[in-house]
């Protein structure tokens, strides 16, 4: 640099290309009703895990610099019941970490609260439909379909 002035590419060669873009996929965005009751009771529970999985793999496919494992969530969840029942609800704050990461990536104010999500968790089960209510925002601001490159803010 010189006298404050960036420096420039000598005569004949390209000026640099910037720095690309975040980018990621869009989510789906998902009825909450059917995700906390509907669909769960048609299949007996199993579309809880179904769908846990699927947010999960969606939000790395979103902010891929973001470490997420959809399968080491879903054997938490699954499996986790067996120490007591302490890995399922740790899995269950941090999937509510995981979509305010996501917010905050999407370029919303981060709206979403682990432990919100944990007091769900008692009140009828209620986590999958706030969890997915919260989602759902991320998709509806950027409003397209599933699989589409999004830029992610930050």
């Amino acid at each position: 640099m010189q006298y404050g002035y960036p420096q420039q590419p000598p005569f004949g060669y390209p000026a640099p290309a910037p720095a690309p873009a975040h980018v990621g996929l869009a989510m789906k965005r998902r009825n909450i009703v059917g995700v906390w009751l509907g669909l769960p009771l048609i299949t007996f529970g199993i579309y809880t895990l179904v769908w846990y999985y699927k947010i999960h793999k969606e939000m790395l496919q979103f902010d891929s610099r973001r470490q997420i494992s959809p399968a080491g969530s879903l054997c938490t969840l699954w499996f986790g019941g067996i120490l007591l029942g302490i890995p399922p609800l740790v899995s269950i704050y941090n999937t509510g970490r995981r979509i305010a990461d996501a917010q905050r990536a999407a370029g919303l104010q981060p709206s979403c609260s682990g432990g919100l999500g944990l007091l769900f968790v008692l009140l009828f089960g209620l986590w999958p439909l706030y969890y997915q209510a919260e989602l759902n925002k991320v998709v509806d601001h950027y409003n397209l379909p599933e699989g589409t490159q999004v830029a992610l803010a930050c």
